[in-house]
């Protein structure tokens, strides 16, 4: 804790002095949640009939609150400690398809651009660079493509870093400027009281890999040097966040307009309303890159282990399975690099949980996470629609897969091998 309060003075030493104004935002200093497994009055339904949703709800006690647009689920309101017992009574009923408890989802993560080569002294894990875009044969398939901004790719996620309000006269101090530069990024917030911004870290983090400004000698490198990022937020300052916001996060990409939709976040319960969004996605014609999570067993975690997720296991630099990564080849699909990732963190204007919490630094840092895997998937997603050579998802999808090299583990830990970016985009 002594090295996180240091971080955080240190920090704001440098701001106000950069500023030149005022001092920095109060800082909320907010310890995580426990939440418990589920919201305590919440159950998602989804009925045969409709026209049956306002008796069936009213015959256990519970009231209609709101349905999940373009889902079809209903969220019913119960009284407080009653969601176990009313989930087995609407099973029972004829005229219910599934009913089920709005559990929380979480974040996987574990407590000429100038760092693409050279070393990031100050980061978590130490001397970084970014090894991965080596690893994944990025540098040959920038030589084909650098991304398109025609191509949305949706960071399911905390949110993004978009910026102050309160300090609309230093935008490259108050929106992560190797994010916001290239292509000012969509934000919607799920999350109720919340603005899409970041105050988690996570998704600047995720969003940094998919498309961080590149060639802009600042920063780090992002797997498409433009691109039309979406900050889709579902999850809280802590990394949590319900059923019913992942699943609408998931649908509203989809509607509009995500060719690819990152998920750095999952549960260990294969919730229905989960999977119909996943669905509801691809049969709209988006890729879903997603984290296999962070248990270290076979054990499956969702959505990644969806069919129609791409279920991504994390590598580390000497091109072996993370001591970390979830994996089986019977449902994790392929491997990306997931460990001392170096990217994109809130600046010092917007407050970071993971910065007070865990430690992390403002501005860059690397974290390490099956997370940070999915979104290098996600982004060579991108880069394959950006060249044309695809028109559907299945093609997409098929490009990734069938060209990842089959390095030790494929076939065992994941089906076919640690992606090559260089293969899908040539």
């Amino acid at each position: 804790m002594k090295r996180v309060g240091f971080i955080l003075c240190a920090s704001l030493v440098v701001v106000v002095a950069a500023a030149g104004v005022g001092a920095q935002p109060a800082q909320k200093v907010r310890p995580p949640e426990d939440k418990g497994g589920h919201v305590a009055d919440e159950v998602l339904v989804a009925f045969r009939d409709k026209d049956h949703a306002l008796a069936v709800a009213r015959a256990v006690g519970a009231r209609v609150g709101r349905v999940l647009e373009g889902l079809g689920v209903y969220v019913l309101k119960v009284p407080a400690g009653s969601v176990e017992g009313t989930v087995r009574a609407l099973t029972h009923n004829p005229m219910v398809e599934y009913a089920e408890p709005n559990g929380y989802l979480h974040a996987f993560v574990t407590p000429d651009d100038p760092y693409l080569s050279s070393c990031y002294t100050t980061s978590h894990d130490g001397c970084v660079i970014q090894w991965s875009w080596a690893t994944v044969n990025a540098y040959r398939a920038w030589d084909v493509t650098t991304g398109s901004a025609s191509v949305r790719v949706a960071v399911v996620d905390t949110g993004i870093d978009v910026g102050d309000p309160n300090y609309p006269y230093f935008p490259d101090l108050t929106g992560h400027e190797d994010i916001v530069s290239c292509q000012s990024p969509i934000i919607k917030s799920f999350v109720s009281g919340e603005s899409g911004d970041d105050d988690n870290g996570h998704g600047t983090h995720v969003a940094g890999i998919i498309g961080a400004c590149a060639n802009n000698s600042r920063g780090v490198a992002g797997a498409n040097w433009s691109v039309q990022l979406m900050g889709v937020k579902v999850l809280d300052y802590s990394g949590s966040g319900t059923l019913s916001a992942v699943a609408s996060g998931i649908r509203w990409a989809a509607d509009n307009g995500a060719k690819v939709i990152n998920l750095s976040l999952g549960t260990s319960t294969p919730y229905k309303t989960l999977e119909r969004a996943v669905n509801y996605a691809w049969n709209k014609g988006a890729v879903l890159a997603c984290a296999a999570g962070n248990d270290g067993s076979t054990a499956r975690t969702y959505p990644a282990a969806y069919t129609n997720c791409i279920a991504v296991a994390a590598t580390d630099a000497t091109d072996t399975k993370a001591s970390f990564s979830s994996y089986g080849a019977d449902w994790v699909d392929v491997a990306a690099p997931g460990v001392a990732i170096l990217s994109t963190v809130q600046d010092d204007f917007n407050w970071c949980f993971l910065c007070y919490w865990y430690g992390y630094n403002p501005g860059y840092d690397a974290l390490s996470g099956t997370s940070m895997a999915a979104p290098h998937v996600a982004g060579l997603a991108a880069l394959v629609w950006a060249t044309g050579k695809c028109a559907t998802n299945s093609c997409v999808r098929s490009q990734i897969e069938s060209t990842a090299d089959q390095i030790t583990g494929t076939g065992s830990y994941w089906q076919w091998g640690r992606v090559n970016y260089y293969n899908a985009v040539k």
